[in-house]
């Protein structure tokens, strides 16, 4: 079933690898810094609009929203244009709404302003995946520069909430996406300075909605895009499950108001998952190691379920929580690159709808999390279990299908 795919023609000189990167990773780190940043101040914006923390957490379900369908935006736009005028274009985006965040004078204002922060956010997602597509050539080499891109993003969730501490304790909620603003800012001379094209626009490519539309769903039903992007996309809406529950668990659970180290903790646990990643899959298939990672997550996830239903130990909580992001550090770019593997005409698209699905399930479950308004860890514990159960089992039917092919059945 897994098919050898040929490296799509890049335009980019091998020499410059290395600076790409860097670019990438930081294009790619806006997400989490929009995320991560705002989340100690939940209290303060909820103060200031009289409204509940709660509430508060619909910023982040219209931000989800926002980039599930700027990824499905940008997919075929960079696929018939290229990578780096869409690029750029989403980074005037992101700081034309981070000026409306800034600005907002009311909550369902920032909700609005924040699901179009996502749009602009959305680009750097699609077309770092889509890049590195283009560039590098099979699928190891492909989930090595992953994971050296997530290296550099998995930096932003340790600084960020570090750095929204200081500015919600000194200065006003409103000054985290000033910090955003500067920060989308030198992105942009980045972008225009140091990116250069790594794809050949194609004029044959349609942006109707029916072609598209059509486009996404071949891709969506191909065997190994489905079973690998929706077992990715279950594992990350997990992590953002907990993220949107971040400052009622820690705060109002545990009752600690300064969360952001902890947060940080956490972070480093997914960066050192993400770097160990690059080792394992020398010696173990990037097939097999998902698997294995997919029945370990289901064991954290029991852990942490049953200690929230009996002894609820924030040291158990924490503990579990850190070992849950250690392994979607080994899980995100493995089933972002066995996603992709079938697709280096189309990475655009298929990059798009992988980040896509990704969002859609932390849009859900933030959702889900927020409606739910209980001061318990328990919905965060079964709702990661559940997710990491399904995802274990779309793992096990590929497999299944897979042998059964090799055996002739």
């Amino acid at each position: 079933m897994m098919q050898s795919t040929t490296k799509s023609k890049s335009i980019v000189s091998t020499e410059n690898h290395t600076v790409i990167l860097l670019v990438l990773g930081t294009l790619i780190a806006l997400g989490p810094f929009s995320i991560d940043m705002y989340l100690q101040a939940f209290q303060s914006i909820a103060d200031d609009f009289h409204t509940t923390k709660h509430a508060v957490e619909l910023s982040l379900t219209s931000y989800f929203i926002g980039i599930s369908l700027g990824q499905l935006l940008y997919g075929p736009v960079m696929d018939k244009y290229g990578r780096r005028v869409p690029q750029l274009i989403g980074l005037v985006i992101y700081i034309v709404a981070a000026v409306g965040c800034y600005f907002s004078p009311n909550l369902i204002s920032l909700i609005v302003a924040r699901f179009f922060l996502a749009l602009g956010a959305s680009a750097g997602m699609v077309s770092s995946k889509a890049i590195v597509r283009d560039i590098f050539g099979n699928s190891m080499e492909v989930a090595r520069a992953m994971s050296f891109l997530m290296l550099i993003m998995g930096g932003a969730p340790i600084v960020a909430p570090w750095v929204g501490g200081i500015v919600v304790n000194h200065f006003s909620w409103e000054t985290i996406f000033l910090f955003l603003i500067i920060f989308a800012i030198i992105m942009l001379v980045n972008v225009y300075l140091f990116l250069p094209e790594s794809s050949q626009p194609n004029p044959k490519i349609s942006l109707g909605l029916g072609s598209v539309s059509r486009k996404y769903f071949d891709i969506f039903r191909h065997p190994e895009f489905f079973t690998f992007s929706v077992a990715g996309g279950l594992t990350i809406g997990a992590m953002f499950a907990y993220i949107s529950d971040a400052a009622v668990l820690f705060q109002d659970v545990y009752h600690i108001e300064d969360f952001g180290y902890l947060v940080g903790i956490n972070a480093a646990g997914l960066i050192a998952g993400t770097q160990l990643n690059r080792f394992v899959i020398k010696r173990i298939s990037v097939l097999d190691l998902s698997v294995r990672i997919s029945f370990i997550l289901i064991g954290v996830s029991l852990l942490l379920l049953i200690n929230t239903l009996t002894i609820n130990n924030f040291y158990v909580t924490f503990i579990t929580l850190f070992f849950m992001m250690l392994f979607l550090g080994f899980q995100n770019p493995n089933c972002t690159t066995l996603s992709l593997n079938a697709f280096s005409k189309r990475a655009g698209r298929a990059s798009a709808l992988v980040g896509s699905i990704k969002m859609i399930s932390g849009a859900l479950v933030s959702f889900i999390i927020s409606s739910l308004q209980l001061k318990s860890a328990v919905p965060l514990a079964a709702i990661c279990f559940v997710l990491y159960i399904i995802s274990a089992l779309l793992f096990v039917r590929y497999n299944k299908k897979v042998k059964n092919y090799k055996s002739g059945l």
